[in-house]
């Protein structure tokens, strides 16, 4: 009634009844958003705590779920996850290929939702790479540029994370040791066309590895391999006996 009183002292003519209605829809309203909120978080936690167990397919399975979701913050996980799932050696190549197309749709919408989120950028750069297997050497090429350019987007919001910053190391180190026939076709494709050097590739493998010590088995390959390309082999085996005796707990650390 006081609420009421209020409201009509405010000017607005309110009847009992759809006033009533009015503050029945606001309070179901307000509950549907904490509900939602609360949902969202608890799908990221149960995510994150698969992601950590290796679990891929049950993390596919439970994101997939999701993937008409508005927030980033699950869309994202979405795009990491068809991916990790896609490079599965139990993955038909039919089905690795639908992923792949899957997670570069994912990580698109999770841009288009956010911006500012740096895991997105990180993401859709990986995912478009990906996808540059499938459409040939021009358009990988052709990519190129705007994957780099969301690698440094995705660094610019978190300077931090390392695995980004590993990954624009291996931007550096493919350009680094691109294949003439390569060069001549992004000559065609670029004025300029993207070049890079072992030499800074290496600077971003180091600063990845001072970002964050020991995190990535591949980071440490490349470091070896990258001093090797640069004749240090005293450096090259220091490394490359870090990453041979780094603890194999994924499949791509095997293959490392």
């Amino acid at each position: 009634t006081q609420v009421l009183r209020k409201s009509l002292q405010r000017g607005v003519v309110l009847s009992t009844g759809s006033f009533l209605v009015y503050e029945a829809h606001k309070l179901i309203s307000g509950f549907a958003e904490v509900h939602a909120s609360f949902k969202v978080g608890d799908v990221i936690e149960q995510a994150d705590y698969l992601y950590g167990s290796g679990e891929t397919e049950k993390l596919y399975r439970l994101l997939v779920q999701h993937k008409n979701s508005d927030d980033a913050e699950l869309l994202w996980r979405l795009a990491r996850s068809s991916r990790d799932l896609a490079q599965l050696g139990t993955t038909s190549a039919e089905e690795k290929k639908k992923l792949t197309y899957d997670s570069l749709e994912y990580a698109k919408k999770a841009l288009e939702k956010n911006e500012s989120n740096f895991a997105a950028h990180k993401w859709y750069g990986i995912c478009l790479s990906d996808v540059g297997d499938y459409e040939g050497i021009k358009t990988k090429i052709g990519n190129a540029v705007i994957i780099k350019e969301h690698f440094q987007r995705a660094i610019e919001l978190n300077p931090k994370d390392a695995t980004t910053i590993h990954l624009i190391g291996i931007w550096c180190y493919s350009f680094a040791e691109m294949p003439w026939y390569q060069r001549k076709i992004a000559a065609t494709l670029f004025a300029t066309p993207p070049t890079s050097t072992f030499q800074e590739a290496l600077h971003y493998f180091h600063m990845a590895e001072e970002a964050d010590p020991n995190f990535y088995s591949k980071n440490l390959l490349f470091l070896g391999k990258t001093y090797l390309k640069l004749n240090n082999k005293k450096m090259a085996l220091l490394w490359l006996s870090k990453a041979k005796e780094y603890p194999a707990q994924t499949e791509e650390d095997k293959q490392v």
